[in-house]
């Protein structure tokens, strides 16, 4: 096991990497919601230059590239932190992952500027910055002092178990929010997004009954549990206040300052729904086994000893 002073230094540039990550989310949500999308033409430069000029929607447009740079090179910078470090495979499969994953969206926003097609693209566009998200809230974990060191296997006997259930429930809040991102940007109607939040209330209520009633006396699940409830109940809020503000802004020319705020509240809060399920889905995985793969365990060891 590395120095745990290395591990502390590398979880931080981790934590900070996905803390920054939220920001290009709001920035992204502000695009979107300020219909600045096609403010600025050319790409990679913005009308030729590196710095345009920051009136109307170029602002909001040319910030989130800001933003998006600032976490490519983050995201680098972590990877190599992280090899360097020598921690558990998983981090350093996520690290690089998510460097694969941040030149791929780097290059759909390009295509999404050059070729358009705005439906489609801004949906793909929408959908991986969903997917880096959770990789870089796995790489946050994955970097921890808690994930590096040793626990015990915990059983799970029941069925269908935990950490299947939070897997699935994750897989739901992200097509839900694919679902959310082509409403977003008019790929498809309102209609398989309302359904999407139902499935997404089923599973979440579901695995946290199941959570908490076999492992309550654990505080790394009972925490995540009470993070998941807490950011769906909020989204939901939200998911009403926004279907509001969409309604009473048709009549508008411009966008209005609280639908602007609303509708990237509930992008915002949509991801740290997902956030909270992959850690919930994550720290099931390394505390609970199946029954018969802790007695196996159990067994292997007596038999050294």
């Amino acid at each position: 096991m590395p120095e745990i002073s290395k591990i502390r230094a590398v979880h931080r540039l981790a934590v900070l990497t996905a803390s920054t990550t939220v920001l290009l989310l709001v920035a992204g949500a502000l695009v979107t919601s300020n219909a600045a999308a096609d403010s600025v033409p050319d790409w990679p430069l913005a009308y030729g230059r590196i710095i345009p000029p920051l009136i109307g929607g170029i602002r909001y447009e040319f910030a989130h590239r800001v933003v998006a740079g600032l976490v490519a090179v983050l995201t680098v910078v972590t990877a190599v932190a992280i090899s360097r470090a020598g921690l558990r495979k998983a981090a350093f499969r996520a690290g690089w992952i998510a460097v694969g994953l941040v030149l791929v969206q780097a290059l759909l926003g390009g295509i999404r500027v050059v070729f358009h097609h705005p439906a489609l693209v801004a949906t793909a566009h929408a959908t991986l910055a969903q997917i880096f998200f959770l990789t870089v809230v796995g790489l946050a974990l994955f970097t921890s002092p808690w994930w590096q060191s040793e626990h015990p296997a915990l059983e799970d006997s029941a069925s269908p178990r935990v950490s299947t259930l939070a897997t699935w429930t994750t897989v739901v809040i992200l097509v839900q929010l694919v679902l959310g991102a082509g409403f977003r940007h008019g790929a498809f109607g309102i209609l398989p997004h309302l359904a999407g939040a139902a499935a997404v209330t089923f599973m979440v209520v579901w695995t946290g009954r199941a959570a908490k009633s076999r492992f309550r006396s654990i505080p790394e699940i009972r925490r995540a549990v009470v993070w998941l409830h807490a950011t769906l109940g909020t989204q939901i809020l939200l998911g009403f206040a926004a279907y509001w503000a969409v309604a009473a802004s048709r009549e508008s020319s411009q966008p209005m300052l609280l639908y602007v705020l609303i509708t990237v509240a509930h992008v915002v809060v949509g991801a740290l729904t997902l956030a909270s399920s992959v850690l919930l889905t994550l720290v099931c995985h390394r505390l609970l086994r199946p029954a018969t793969a802790v007695a196996a365990n159990s067994s292997a060891q007596s038999v050294r000893a």
